[in-house]
């Protein structure tokens, strides 16, 4: 009985047009492999590769039209101690951050709360709220906000309606250019707002109503119960506008004509690193300058991730 069943088992007694276990599983593979190539080669191609390249170019001395030097550290070293363009971009950046980031979650939350409520017509609120993401960082709306907040503009013609005039530039001004763009950042909440107004929705409606038995108000439920579990979609939307907020251009560059003035007050990073790469040529230092972007990023977010462990608290935990 053991001889027959080996015998049939074999190479030799399998019909013709069968395929053995091995076999099959290397052609599974193949054709795996095959789907995922065209993911692979883009990846290589479009992000991969340049991303080795700018390494290697940011320890060079390479002006685009001709052929790299090598120079070592001396991009770095110029950045850090003879270059205070590149405090000042970093500066401005890190405040956009720091103001915009948090202002977003909290507009992006308070509406989301009372869109939660049961409110008539929610699929429309939901969509006019939700249309300044996608428009609002358009080169279009950039172009309108320089006019809505230039001395003769919208906002100050506003303000003369109620009494208040001012020829007052408010993004001629290096006091104010920037707060203009923080405004414009936190006017595009409306991809925050959805994602919180879902995780509203999957809180139990159990734990509300326990604590109003136990006599908690509005303010106590919301710290005991909607922040503890909202605390992930938090992480996830101050992850994503962090990034968003370093990689803020478009408006910078519309608003002050790519100079990143009045004074610097508007200079981006990115728009910084723009100028050097693509107007002064300097495309060693431009790469200098992104992979110092990309270690300041993955500091705060490794930072975020750090602090999440004591804040971010998941339904499965015990």
């Amino acid at each position: 009985m053991t001889t027959t069943t080996q015998r049939t088992s074999s190479p030799a007694a399998r019909p013709r047009g069968t395929v053995g276990p091995r076999s099959r599983r290397r052609r599974e593979n193949l054709a795996g492999y095959a789907f995922m190539a065209p993911w692979f080669l883009g990846f290589l191609g479009i992000v991969g590769g340049p991303v080795v390249v700018s390494l290697y170019l940011s320890f060079t001395d390479y002006s685009v039209l001709g052929s790299p030097e090598w120079v070592g550290t001396a991009n770095y070293e110029r950045m850090l101690t003879d270059d205070p363009r590149f405090l000042s971009a970093l500066r401005v950046t890190l405040v956009y951050l720091v103001v915009s980031v948090p202002l977003v979650q909290v507009f992006a939350l308070f509406l989301a709360s009372v869109l939660n409520r049961g409110i008539r017509g929610l699929p429309v609120y939901r969509a006019l709220f939700y249309v300044p993401s996608l428009i609002g960082g358009s080169v279009a709306i950039a172009i309108l906000w320089r006019f809505v907040f230039q001395g003769d503009g919208l906002f100050n013609g506003l303000l003369g309606i109620v009494g208040i005039d001012t020829g007052y530039s408010w993004i001629g001004e290096p006091a104010t250019a920037l707060d203009t763009l923080i405004v414009l950042n936190v006017w595009q909440f409306g991809a925050a707002m959805i994602i919180y107004l879902a995780g509203l929705k999957n809180i139990p409606a159990e734990l509300y109503e326990a604590a109003t038995v136990d006599g908690a108000g509005t303010w106590r439920k919301f710290v005991s119960i909607t922040l503890p579990m909202l605390s992930p979609v938090i992480l996830f939307n101050v992850l994503m506008n962090m990034v968003a907020a370093f990689q803020a251009f478009n408006t910078a560059y519309i608003v002050s004509n790519g100079t990143g003035g009045p004074a610097d007050s508007t200079l981006f990073y990115t728009l910084y690193l723009y100028q050097r790469g693509f107007v002064d040529f300097q495309m060693g230092y431009a790469s200098a300058l992104g992979w110092v972007l990309l270690i300041v990023s993955a500091a705060i977010t490794a930072l975020l991730f750090a602090l999440s462990r004591r804040l971010v608290h998941y339904g499965d935990e015990r």
